[in-house]
């Protein structure tokens, strides 16, 4: 069978050289950034006559990447988001999808009936609590209260900033061909220079506002504090009002990109080298990709453009002499653990130094660091990777569900954390021992009914910094994590798999278009995109 089948793909591949027709283009990932640049190519490419084949390569046996949805007890109606859980309305690109492709939202809150208490604890006490079953106004006048002006200053910071980024969507800053310089031209890089808690000292905002709402977002969201995150990240974190999710995963945006674009879609295929077809010369280069599917089958096939739509230094791809043409920088990502489980049990008071049988134990605990963890929260306290004396960034009650065994009501729960959750962490938190298997088969109501741990190289440790990755690093090669340093979420992969497809067309009808945006008048009016970069590192230096 595996002969016959290797037979059947060879004459294949060779079939195919003879009858694919139009500018081949192989994206290489089929994530959020992947299938976004696959169907904005095929968009781009259909508006302006330019006839492109498409080949999108996944590794894996699913559309999504990050994206990833899973079932509690195992059970598909009941589907949990594992992996990238929200997005917003101001997110462009997601939100017109789930228009577009008639995919029907839903609330990230979840059910109401689990809504209650959401604290913010220190590994000590309690720094804030705040009932989501309260009318709005009420509980904005408990923020005001507690923190003063500090809530509107950082709103206001937020919004200024968040517009500027959204600039990015349009001409004539849109496309671009080099995000350091368009983060430079939108004077981004002023706040991508500084510290969360350096940005928000400089825009008058409380540092007690600071240290418990703010990094309680940056620690949720990014898994980071804010002296360790970048503050364009840090305002990100801040934005996620009016959050959604698709009923039955968010994979299911890319999963209809992916098959909106008519890319030959290879799933289970990985990508082993990549070199240029020998004798072909700029600006003309093609490329041979060689791949490898389930069946062990190795195929070499020929492209005019490549677009590396994943983590580079995670593809484990092998490039020839000379292809990459700009390097593409190793940059630390953050190795987050993330815990699905249900219990019909809820947080035990003592866990948290409450009264026994407390009314005040929250449903949903985000964290931030205590008085005695330094502002990386790596000090005296031992946390690991950053999570202070808390030990974990979050412990969220989901929603109400039900066991399909035992037709029993449980919640069902999800932890961040930077180590693998154990029994002996459960065991605090409900007051009651958890088995070192965590589930009980032999029990007929075990304490935690169902558990599925996953860990992710979730997104870059967004360290401050003012240059960026370029999306084109070869002569008809394009690169789209860049843009994960700069701001890392499922709309901003999109985007950059938007504006990867638009340069791709544009290169095809020799436009040059995605260059330095000339100011009307001053003294930058004129400057080439290198003179900008000198500026933005020279600034960096301190030598501007």
């Amino acid at each position: 069978m595996k002969l016959s089948y290797r037979l059947f793909a060879g004459v294949t591949s060779l079939l195919l050289a003879f009858t694919v027709h139009g500018h081949r283009v192989a994206v290489i990932g089929a994530g959020a950034a992947g299938s976004s640049t696959a169907y904005h190519l095929r968009q781009f490419a259909n508006a302006d006559g330019v006839d492109v084949n498409i080949t999108l390569f996944e590794k894996t046996n699913r559309i999504g990447g990050r994206t990833l949805t899973t079932h509690a007890y195992g059970d598909a109606s009941q589907p949990v988001e594992l992996g990238a859980s929200i997005f917003v309305p101001i997110n462009e690109i997601l939100w017109n999808a789930t228009s577009n492709f008639g995919l029907p939202l839903q609330p990230a809150a979840g059910n109401d009936d689990a809504a209650g208490l959401l604290g913010i604890w220190d590994g000590d006490r309690f720094v804030y609590t705040q009932d989501d079953r309260s009318s709005g106004w009420w509980n904005l006048l408990r923020l005001v209260w507690t923190y003063g002006t500090a809530p509107y200053r950082a709103n206001k910071l937020m919004q200024a900033t968040i517009q500027r980024f959204l600039e990015l969507y349009k001409a004539p800053y849109f496309p671009f061909r080099s995000l350091t310089t368009r983060a430079y031209e939108l004077e981004l890089t002023y706040v991508t220079s500084q510290t969360g808690q350096q940005f928000l000292d400089a825009g008058g905002v409380g540092v007690r506002f600071s240290h418990d709402i703010v990094q309680a977002s940056t620690r949720v969201n990014y898994a980071s504090n804010l002296a360790r995150i970048h503050a364009l990240d840090a305002m990100v974190a801040l934005a996620p009002s009016g959050a959604s999710q698709i009923r039955g995963g968010n994979w299911q945006i890319f999963d209809r990109m992916a098959r909106a674009s008519g890319a030959d879609l290879r799933l289970n295929t990985t990508i082993t080298h990549l070199d240029k077809v020998p004798g072909s010369e700029p600006p003309s280069n093609k490329y041979v990709v060689k791949s490898t599917d389930a069946f062990g089958v190795e195929t070499e096939e020929d492209f005019d453009n490549v677009v590396l739509a994943l983590p580079f230094q995670y593809s484990g791809i092998e490039t020839g002499d000379g292809v990459l043409q700009d390097a593409i920088d190793e940059i630390p990502y953050v190795r987050l653990h993330v815990t699905l489980f249900t219990s019909p049990l809820t947080f035990d008071a003592a866990y948290f130094q409450l009264a026994p049988g407390s009314k005040a134990v929250p449903t949903t605990v985000l964290t931030t660091l205590s008085d005695d963890d330094d502002d990386d929260g790596q000090g005296s306290s031992g946390g690991a990777d950053g999570s202070g004396k808390a030990g974990f960034f979050s412990v969220s009650t989901l929603r109400r569900v039900i066991h399909p065994s035992t037709l029993r009501e449980e919640y069902l729960y999800k932890i961040f954390s930077p180590e693998a959750v154990t029994p002996a962490f459960l065991s605090e938190l409900f007051g009651v021992k958890v088995p070192d298997t965590f589930t009980d088969k032999t029990t007929e109501l075990p304490v935690i009914s169902w558990y599925y741990p996953h860990v992710f190289h979730s997104y870059p440790k967004a360290l401050p910094r003012v240059t960026f990755q370029d999306p084109v690093v070869g002569d008809g090669l394009y690169y789209t994590s860049g843009i994960e340093s700069f701001i890392s979420t499922m709309e901003t992969s999109a985007l950059m798999g938007k504006n990867v497809a638009r340069l791709i067309v544009d290169d095809l009808q020799g436009l040059t278009t995605g260059g330095a945006v000339l100011a009307e008048n001053g003294e930058e009016d004129g400057k080439s995109t290198a003179v900008v970069e000198s500026d933005v590192k020279q600034a960096a230096a301190g030598e501007l």
